[in-house]
């Protein structure tokens, strides 16, 4: 098997991300099911990481080519404030390309708002004894090599370092869920969401799992 290297992101590495992340966005499947704006979707699921929080980002690599990342917030309450002005430059762009004229873009939007309406993510506050969260993901054929835990591994190193006590991510995936127990994260939280039934047929699961880690450092915001 070629050598596989897990190292911190960089820079050069913004356009694998994306494109790993808009071809993973449905349960390891492409998002072009249900949305058609390639830039702007991966804006929405990287943009802050690559662009407000690297340093928190490792990707694993084989033969000069990124396979897989890891993007992380060691403060999810900073993540947040850094959000709203993040929201207002993506949302500029989606006006300037004019990406909600689309109908497949529309339908998502609106099943996306109705399932926020309803109170499918009222998911519990969790930054208190878990300020970190993360996000992950493989391209196909390099899932179940030993990656995901090689990541995994170096993002907690990582957050111990600094001395964060928690993390915690979620997932809509059954199998992550299998690989995050592996990964000693317990799951904190179920929840059923609807704004994928029209591609589905069927509403998601959505997981919560959480982990306590045991730092060595003070936590700050800066490593």
């Amino acid at each position: 098997m070629p050598e596989q290297i897990i190292r911190k992101y960089q820079p050069q590495d913004r356009i694998s991300v994306r494109d790993i992340a808009w071809n993973t966005a449905l349960m390891g499947k492409s998002a072009l099911a249900f949305f058609e704006d390639k830039e702007v979707f991966s804006d929405i699921l990287t943009l802050y990481f690559t662009d407000y929080e690297p340093e928190s980002c490792f990707v694993a690599e084989s033969e000069d080519q990124v396979v897989g990342y890891l993007l992380g917030s060691k403060n999810v309450n900073l993540m947040g404030k850094k959000t709203l002005g993040l929201g207002v430059r993506v949302l500029l762009k989606i006006i300037l390309r004019g990406t909600l004229f689309n109908k497949k873009n529309m339908q998502f939007a609106f099943r996306l708002i109705v399932s926020i309406f309803k109170g499918e993510f009222n998911d519990p506050r969790l930054a208190k004894d878990y300020p970190a969260t993360l996000h992950i993901n493989l391209r196909e054929g390099w899932r179940d090599a030993g990656l995901g835990s090689k990541l995994i591994s170096s993002y907690l190193e990582y957050l111990s370092r600094l001395g964060v006590k928690g993390v915690y991510l979620a997932t809509m995936s059954d199998q992550a869920s299998v690989f995050f127990s592996k990964q000693g994260f317990g799951l904190m939280h179920q929840a059923k969401r609807s704004y994928f039934r029209h591609i589905l047929g069927k509403d998601i699961n959505v997981y919560i799992y959480g982990k306590k880690l045991l730092g060595t450092a003070p936590c700050g915001d800066s490593p």
